[in-house]
């Protein structure tokens, strides 16, 4: 489904609403398993592709190919920018859309920077919170430059290269080794992305605030989760947050890396349904 031909989303489940925001450069497809077993068990999922990303990116106001020249495409795909709190904006605009007053947000990765925006913009929509794969601290300026130079390698080139250099860090060696299928779901996302979305988002991240001076307020239940061998997020992170974040609870998730939903389920799932039971 869509709301005003902007945002892309699943909708399944009655109860307590869910509310699951992918990481990048990915879609709401990645949440399947977890749209799936949390819908069954009594709690209404919604999952959006954010601004930018998935079937719709209409929001991003990209010049129409057909009414423009190749050098001005390209020159406002360079402009563009999608800042984490334009994302937590949507998600609230399309809480109310869906005439979801409260729910439980749910952020992996960059998903989980626009679950700090969030929580910061609207606490009293916030039931809980569930933090996968991110880390508070904003990027230092090598981590910022490095942004910038995968936005012009995706501009260029498309999505390959950010594909081929991504799966290796996004999956564990298992992973890799015994869940084919996971591996070819993966790479299928980051080539289906579109390019200018992507460049757009990463720039956002390259540009967001540090998050670490508002764990100590954040006041609802929080739930860290992060893989034993992700070597994006490593498990430091999630201590740090975890240590600063009253009310949170910390599970560390064995043989995964970044990508603990869709390289451990199971384990991810039932951990989600204890923490949102309670």
């Amino acid at each position: 489904m869509t709301i005003g031909n902007r945002l892309a989303f699943d909708d399944a489940g009655s109860g307590p609403a869910v509310i699951l925001l992918h990481g990048y450069p990915f879609d709401r497809s990645m949440w399947r398993e977890q749209i799936d077993f949390l819908s069954a068990n009594t709690f209404r999922v919604v999952a959006p592709d954010l601004r930018g990303f998935g079937e719709v990116s209409d929001k991003l106001q990209f010049v129409a190919e057909a009414e423009c020249r190749d050098t001005e495409r390209q020159a406002e795909a360079y402009r563009t920018i999608t800042t984490m709190e334009d994302m937590a904006r949507d998600v609230s605009a399309l809480m109310d859309e869906l005439k979801i007053d409260q729910a439980a947000i749910c952020g992996l990765s960059m998903g989980g920077y626009v679950a700090f925006e969030f929580v910061h913009l609207f606490p009293t929509r916030t039931r809980a919170l569930i933090l996968a794969g991110t880390r508070a601290p904003a990027d230092n300026a090598q981590e910022r430059q490095t942004r910038l130079q995968q936005v012009e390698q995706m501009l260029a080139k498309g999505m390959g290269g950010v594909a081929e250099a991504s799966l290796p860090k996004l999956l564990a060696p298992r992973t890799t080794a015994e869940k084919p299928e996971v591996v070819a779901r993966l790479r299928e996302m980051i080539l289906r992305a579109d390019p200018r979305g992507a460049a757009a988002a990463q720039r956002g991240m390259a540009a967001r605030r540090d998050y670490s001076d508002d764990l100590a307020g954040i006041s609802v239940p929080t739930f860290v989760i992060v893989g034993r061998a992700d070597p994006i997020r490593p498990v430091a992170d999630a201590e740090f947050m975890h240590n600063r974040i009253r009310e949170s609870r910390l599970q560390i998730i064995e043989d995964a890396a970044h990508m603990t939903n869709m390289e451990q389920p199971e384990i991810f799932n039932r951990a989600l349904l204890d923490f949102l039971s309670r």
